[in-house]
């Protein structure tokens, strides 16, 4: 009887240990739920803040490029007012048409959301130096804020979180700003296959082209030009699509085609030899509609064309041919670089072009055929800006041709 009351006892003691077992295991459960939740809620508002500041990234870059671009369409004479509120325009729609986080459109203020300046490309350091505020403008930031700005138009208000609220943080606060250039340069090269598109703001053609015309003007005829002084006309109008109309548009022309005066003697201008100096009426033709070839380039030191080491010494033809006037008619509207030359030695195929720099223009009228006082090439200023420009670190002038908008942010 004693052994049976002892093997109870023993066996109660068992099932209470059990029970104080499956107790513990019970509280310890929930507490790593507790902890295992609270990583949870926390995962989820973090990754919450991650993707809604990823979408704000995309619409400030989005805005910032679609502004760069109209900064390079005013940028042949400096930025002016109507295209500084252009470029404002542009930002805000192209962000407002992203979503962010628990909103469907993210709000830019095109005042106080939007700042413009100037980028030098320094190749030394491999830096960008930026100066805010001074025009010609080339560079712009778009800024966008979730509850980073309180009480500012520009401020689409706080992120509200999920599981957050529960330690006392509601909401989060994020600005988020993209800055985009559009590059000054100083030559040109084949671009990268596949790589940035083709022109910005007027400019450029297609990716893999180096739209530069083979025909050299003089440098005292375009400095005129630029100035405004001389005896060039504003008779025509030339649209960023090429549409060209016989009706002034405040842009002034000059026929390039050779012709005497006191400062430049019949037979100056003509065409240049970028690439081999035996080129023939086939390669200029060639050049006009398609562009520069790999095999044009391999003419120079690295493939390039550049103008920030010094004056280039072109051979060249003086006057213009009547068998290029197709082609040169053929491209009517279309923004191309052209060299300007300082000085020219020599006569005929035998002339020696000190080239100076590269300007970008639009041809508006061709007529190589008849007596020498009806042949004319007019010509127009134009924004030129390509992916095959070399950027560089020049100052931006009223004649400066620039590489396709880029990100710097």
């Amino acid at each position: 009887m004693n052994t049976l009351a002892r093997l109870q006892r023993h066996a109660a003691r068992i099932c209470c240990r059990d029970d104080q077992r499956r107790g513990s295991i019970v509280v310890l459960t929930a507490l790593v739920l507790v902890v295992v939740l609270a990583f949870v809620a926390f995962t989820v508002d973090v990754g919450f803040i991650l993707v809604t500041k990823a979408e704000l990234e995309n619409a400030v870059d989005a805005g910032a490029l679609a502004a760069s671009q109209d900064l390079a369409a005013g940028l042949r004479s400096g930025t002016t007012a109507t295209t500084e509120a252009t470029a404002r325009q542009s930002a805000q729609t192209l962000a407002s048409l992203h979503q962010t986080g628990d909103r469907e459109s993210i709000y830019v203020d095109p005042s106080s959301g939007v700042r413009f300046g100037q980028a030098r490309w320094d190749s030394t350091t491999k830096t960008w130096t930026k100066t805010w505020g001074v025009a010609p403008y080339n560079m712009v930031e778009v800024t966008a804020n979730r509850g980073a700005s309180p009480g500012s138009t520009a401020d689409d208000g706080p992120l509200n979180l999920f599981f957050a609220p529960v330690i006392g943080h509601k909401t989060a606060a994020l600005q988020v700003k993209s800055t985009a250039v559009v590059p000054v340069g100083v030559g040109v090269r084949r671009p990268p296959r596949g790589g940035n598109g083709g022109g910005g703001g007027g400019g450029g053609g297609d990716n893999d082209r180096i739209d530069v015309l083979p025909i050299a003007v003089d440098e005292i005829t375009w400095d005129n030009l630029i100035a405004g002084v001389g005896t060039a006309q504003d008779d025509w109008t030339a649209t960023d699509d090429g549409v060209v109309t016989r009706s002034p548009d405040g842009v002034r022309e000059i026929n390039i085609y050779p012709t005497g005066s006191g400062n430049l003697p019949p037979g100056n201008r003509g065409t240049v030899d970028l690439g081999s100096a035996s080129n023939s009426t086939a390669d200029l033709k060639r050049q006009i509609t398609d562009g520069l070839s790999d095999s044009d380039l391999a003419y120079f030191p690295n493939s390039e064309i550049r103008f920030d080491n010094g004056p280039l010494m072109l051979n060249g033809d003086t006057g213009l041919s009547a068998g290029i006037e197709s082609s040169l008619k053929s491209i009517i509207g279309q923004p191309r670089l052209i060299p300007i030359f300082r000085s020219v030695s020599g006569n005929g195929n035998n002339a020696q072009y000190q080239i100076i720099k590269f300007v970008g223009v639009r041809l508006l009228e061709v007529k190589l055929t008849g007596s020498p006082a009806q042949k004319r090439v007019i010509a127009q200023p134009c924004a030129f800006s390509s992916s095959a420009v070399i950027r560089g670190n020049g100052a931006i002038t009223a004649d400066s041709f620039f590489a396709t908008p880029m990100m710097i942010r």
